[in-house]
């Protein structure tokens, strides 16, 4: 590699890179890695014991009302603030 001074590049010049692999890694390319989640054995327990089920017809009120945007409303926001703030206390 030449390194010229300022004054002197008036024009563009190529550069080119030669580049080397072994053998090996040409032959086999690398295997992509694999996500994996592990839950464990009380996270399960706990998900098949809980009480609670989803309400579809909550869920649906609630989807109708953001849709026509009356659901968010200035109440609604300080409860889910002061809830916030008692779980931080």
């Amino acid at each position: 590699m030449q390194i010229r001074p300022t004054s002197q590049l008036n024009q563009t010049q190529s550069i080119s890179f030669r580049e080397t692999r072994s053998a090996a890694a040409v032959q086999a390319p690398a295997q992509a890695p694999v996500d994996q989640v592990d839950i464990s054995f009380e996270a399960q327990m706990l998900a098949r014991t809980s009480g609670e089920s989803i309400r579809a017809d909550r869920v649906a009120t609630i989807k109708a009302q953001i849709a026509s945007g009356v659901y968010e409303s200035p109440a609604k926001l300080e409860a889910a603030v002061s809830r916030l703030l008692d779980e931080m206390a």
